[in-house]
């Protein structure tokens, strides 16, 4: 039964990541692969597995989606904020400001907005901001390529260090792998260094400056005209402040995030209707109240997300997940080692399901346990903010950016941008690849000197 649920899974995640081939939405085959990969499990493995029956398989489905769920409820709040704010142009105030017109210049600023950006957004939504930026400030194709590839890398390195800065780093931080101030104190300098290097690479390629009037479309604006400046920027305010708020919430309360981010998400829907009581003489149908922006949420994504974190549930509770971390153990038993090369897949295969993997092949260990173990100098890198689960965050975040297609913000830039496979390949890889491992290099510097 292990050979089918692997063949399965395989066959899952090779359509996954060849859905621009195919033709079939990656959420489809992600639910199709958790519904065939749990009917096996409750098929076959009672037989194989003599403790094991029908209801104890219902416990086990059971357990996993109420976890899953927590993750999913929280990302829905989130998107929901983010969509508050773009919906009523909030972003336009951060856009409108950048006047920088030197191409050096230009492009360390586009770069640190989208690296600080993302730590509060996805990195997909900032990668769309920052791209319809661009058009607005860099008139040629080729060059506004070279920019999108740089808010690319920024766009992940800004997600792996915040925990509400990707989905990886989220599910981490309420599986209670990582804490917020610690993976933050220990991962911030390596992802700063791993964008850094390649800016800088990058700055060398250009001279000049852009034209100061007439270079680039304006564009339309994505502020709706009922609603002011005033407005627009409060919305923006508040929702990231909300978002920053999170973790501090569940610092002060012990509470899930997932309730904190529930908070916020009322504390904001309460404003915006009553911002929308004194709007009587606007029509309704064009107000963008919440629950207008709640049918604009991409579930495709949310569902995405429940088919592949059920499935790799699935592997888990068959026990696979496990036999393959022993494997890894006896192979390399480098907690290094396993992270750089879940980084290095995560350029080619999503980092969801290899974080959610990761995760069920090394569950969190108790201090004393570890303390205790025939090995406590490599169980301790599996406590809560051990090595493993910080570097982990680091490699899936910024590994994603090795190639175009290894992320979501590098899928939406290549949209937008047309950006070929190969040019990304021959221009960009290499230097996101030198910045990855220079990240890693001070992540273990940090590890070994300063003990963070």
């Amino acid at each position: 039964m292990i050979a089918t649920m692997l063949a399965l899974f395989v066959a899952g995640y090779l359509f996954i990541a060849l859905e621009h081939k195919t033709g079939i939405n990656k959420s489809a085959v992600a639910l199709l692969m958790c519904g065939a990969l749990w009917s096996v499990f409750s098929l076959e493995y009672p037989t194989a597995m003599p403790g094991l029956t029908q209801t104890t398989v219902g416990d086990e489905i059971l357990q996993h989606l109420g976890s899953t769920c927590e993750i999913l409820v929280f990302l829905i709040g989130a998107m929901t904020i983010v969509d508050l704010i773009d919906f009523h142009g909030g972003f336009e105030f951060i856009t409108r400001r950048i006047t920088a017109r030197r191409k050096v210049r230009l492009l360390w600023l586009v770069a640190a907005i989208a690296f600080f950006l993302s730590a509060l957004l996805d990195n997909m939504t900032t990668t769309i901001v920052m791209v319809m930026l661009l058009r607005r400030l860099v008139p040629g194709a080729g060059e506004r390529m070279l920019y999108a590839s740089v808010i690319v890398i920024a766009a992940n390195a800004g997600g792996a260090w915040s925990p509400v800065g990707d989905v990886t780093t989220i599910m981490l931080w309420m599986k209670g792998n990582v804490s917020a101030t610690k993976l933050i104190a220990s991962l911030f300098l390596p992802c700063l260094v791993s964008l850094a290097l390649p800016v800088w690479l990058v700055s060398r390629r250009l001279r000049g400056a852009f034209p100061a009037a007439g270079a680039a479309d304006e564009g339309e604006s994505s502020q709706p005209a009922y609603i002011s400046d005033g407005e627009s920027r409060a919305i923006l305010f508040l929702g990231c402040g909300l978002l920053v708020a999170v973790p501090v919430f569940r610092s002060v309360t012990n509470l899930p995030p997932y309730m904190g981010m529930i908070l916020a998400l009322g504390i904001m829907w309460v404003f915006t209707e009553l911002m929308y009581r004194r709007k009587r003489n606007i029509e309704e149908s064009i107000k963008c109240r919440v629950s207008k922006v709640l049918k604009h949420i991409d579930m495709s994504t949310i569902l995405f997300f429940l088919g592949i974190l059920m499935a790799v549930a699935a592997l888990e509770s068959a026990g696979i997940l496990t036999d393959f971390a022993r494997g890894l153990d006896q192979r390399l038993h480098n907690v290094y080692a396993i992270d750089t090369l879940i980084g290095l897949l995560s350029s080619v295969v999503d980092n969801v399901p290899l974080v959610a993997a990761a995760m069920g092949m090394y569950p969190v260990a108790d201090a004393a346990a570890a303390a205790a173990g025939a090995d406590p100098a490599f169980a301790a890198m599996f406590v809560q903010d051990g090595a493993f689960w910080h570097l982990l965050a680091y490699c899936a975040g910024v590994g994603g950016s090795l190639l175009i297609i290894g992320s979501a913000a590098g899928v939406v830039a290549m949209g937008l941008e047309k950006i070929d496979f190969g040019w990304y390949l021959k221009r960009i890889a290499f230097l996101a690849l030198l910045g990855y491992l220079a990240g890693i290099g001070v992540f273990l510097l940090e590890k070994l000197v300063l003990g963070i």
